[in-house]
């Protein structure tokens, strides 16, 4: 096979042959094919571990019924990293009401056929299967970082020990891992301690002098208020200035959690996007098909990590961060330089952004200085005022964007938060002027969730008059601009405290205040490391201790979401 170098990490003896390697330091292992992406987890650390000076190769979506896939290039000198993909395998794998997803948009071919359940564990068995005796095996990824604890896992409907006592790993890697795992590999090449290294979890036969001891696997398995102090103990050590070590007893041994990495400075995130990425899928897996995922990744640019919306059911607070990290304007255009040079860009980059589109360029001065807040959110209730938003560093990037030759369109496909653009009262309305101008295809999609105000306080999500206002504003300058736009809205059925009465109320006001029946409906999946998953498990909010309804039964579940979608006869 020929390579067009240096594009690709290798994934066959063939191209270990061609590099003249005799074999790999370290071997990664994915649930995803093996797509050379920035957005992709597995090819990022691949990247940043070879630019350190390692050996790297990948497997992509090994056979679990032989060893023709997980062998086929030796046993690597370091260790063997394991990811589960991009997705948790559960979620990628089966839908909120329990039905086996058909499709899979990372694996070639797009039939859901290739990322066993529990990936990490299977992936580890599998490696011991074929390899007596081997070289450590480290897991990363979000299906380890989330899982990295106790947790509920709601597809067994049961506590579960850390992902790394039931792979029987050696150590795990939490969070977005590229110093954690660049440190973790040259202490085993030259054969130095681990267990001080940050961001990494191991197994421990003794307590840990200076960690917090939080509740354990046996208390928190028989005791739902337990449960909630381990969380909240869990989820208040998240931020590098502020975390202290954790260990928590797990049978006869101890989970070890070291204090997460300091963030990537944005001279080491620029570092990180300059390597060079190939974009594409790679050869030996395209013959098998083409990928689905590439239509969404392929021409868009990663712009900023974190995000500091809490929202209770999402889970890049405790793997991205509370604190948003961006790139420079510099790495941000050379990379849509590149892009604009590739042979297959027709001219559209589809996406510029993070987690949240419009975090880019600010954060609140306190928490780089002192971390996060222990006791209170920064867009919940109300936006904190020491949060100083500012879309100008972000409307500067998209008019230079738009100026690089070839560049014909440039979207905004990362969700928004509406209430940040109407609280920037210097450039809010002119950053939404920007995307009703020059960075919506036809629709731009937001995701207030729900509407009604005992659901919405559940989830941390800003009330109906900022949506309402919002709307209101977009409509007018899409009018104006002779456009004809619309915006789209996610949202959100059966979510902890939500019944069906809410539904109804969400109903009648998409109907008579949003003008549209909703086509982008999700159940609420309960995946660890969450404060809704905790309070789906523990039927109370977690912060006030009160009862709340809990809908469980997939019936009622997939009720909530018709009652939204079903057209008015």
């Amino acid at each position: 096979m020929v390579l067009t170098v240096p594009m690709f990490l290798p994934t066959t003896a063939k191209e270990i042959e061609i590099l003249g390697w005799d074999r790999p330091d370290i071997i990664l292992i994915t649930g995803d094919s093996y797509v050379d992406s920035p957005y992709v987890g597995i090819s990022l650390i691949g990247k940043v571990l070879q630019n350190a000076g390692f050996r790297t190769a990948i497997i992509a979506q090994p056979h679990m019924d032989s060893d023709r896939d997980i062998a086929r290039l030796g046993e690597p000198r370091l260790f063997w990293g394991i990811s589960g993909g991009c997705v948790d395998s559960l979620v990628a794998n089966y839908t909120a009401s329990g039905k086996k997803r058909k499709t899979d948009d990372y694996t070639p071919g797009g039939l859901n056929n290739r990322r066993p359940d529990r990936a990490l564990i299977q992936y580890a068995n599998l490696v011991k299967r074929f390899f007596k005796d081997t070289v450590p095996i480290v897991l990363g990824g979000i299906e380890a970082s989330l899982r990295r604890i106790c947790h509920y896992d709601f597809w067994s409907d049961s506590i579960r020990r850390s992902i790394l006592f039931d792979a029987k790993a050696d150590f795990l890697v939490y969070g977005m891992g590229e110093k954690a795992v660049v440190e973790l590999a040259e202490a085993l090449r030259n054969g130095d301690p681990v267990h001080t290294i940050r961001g990494l979890c191991t197994i421990s036969k003794e307590k840990i002098t200076g960690f917090t001891e939080i509740p354990s696997f046996e208390e928190v398995r028989s005791d739902r208020h337990k449960l909630t102090e381990m969380f909240h103990t869990f989820y208040g050590n998240n931020d590098p200035l502020t975390a202290k070590g954790l260990f928590q007893k797990q049978d006869s041994r101890y989970l070890v959690q070291n204090p997460p990495q300091p963030y990537l400075t944005t001279e080491e995130l620029d570092a990180v996007h300059d390597l060079v990425y190939a974009r594409a899928l790679h050869p030996y897996y395209r013959q098998f098909g083409d990928v689905k995922a590439l239509d969404t990744i392929q021409f868009s640019i990663p712009t900023h990590r974190g995000c500091y919306g809490e929202c209770s059911f999402c889970a890049i607070s405790v793997h991205q961060g509370r604190t948003v990290r961006w790139r420079s304007e510099k790495s941000i255009l050379q990379e849509a330089i590149r892009i604009s040079e590739m042979p297959e860009f027709k001219g559209t980059i589809t996406d510029a952004g993070g987690p949240t589109g419009n975090m880019y360029g600010f954060e609140c001065e306190r928490k780089l200085k002192k971390g996060s807040c222990p006791d209170r959110r920064c867009l919940y209730p109300k936006i904190c005022p020491n949060l100083k938003i500012n879309h100008s560093p972000l409307i500067r990037l998209l008019k230079k964007l738009r100026g690089i030759k070839g560049v014909k369109r440039l979207f905004t496909a990362s969700g928004i938060r509406y209430d940040l653009i109407l609280s920037d009262k210097n450039n809010g309305r002119l950053y939404l002027k920007e995307l009703v101008n020059f960075h919506v295809s036809g629709q731009l999609k937001i995701a207030p969730e729900h509407t009604e105000e005992p659901v919405l306080r559940l989830m941390g999500k800003p009330g109906s008059p900022s949506l309402l206002q919002f709307k209101k504003e977009f409509d007018a300058l899409s009018k104006k601009s002779g456009k004809n736009q619309f915006l789209t809205y996610y949202l959100m059925a059966a979510h902890p405290g939500c019944t069906e009465n809410h539904m109804r109320s969400l109903k009648r006001f998409t109907r008579e205040k949003l003008k549209t029946t909703p086509r982008q409906v999700q159940i609420f999946t309960p995946t660890p490391s969450t404060y809704a998953s905790l309070m789906y498990y523990t039927e109370r909010n977690p912060l006030t201790g009160e009862k709340i309804f809990i809908e469980k039964s997939f019936r009622g579940r997939e009720a909530q979401k018709n009652l939204v979608m079903q057209k008015e006869k």
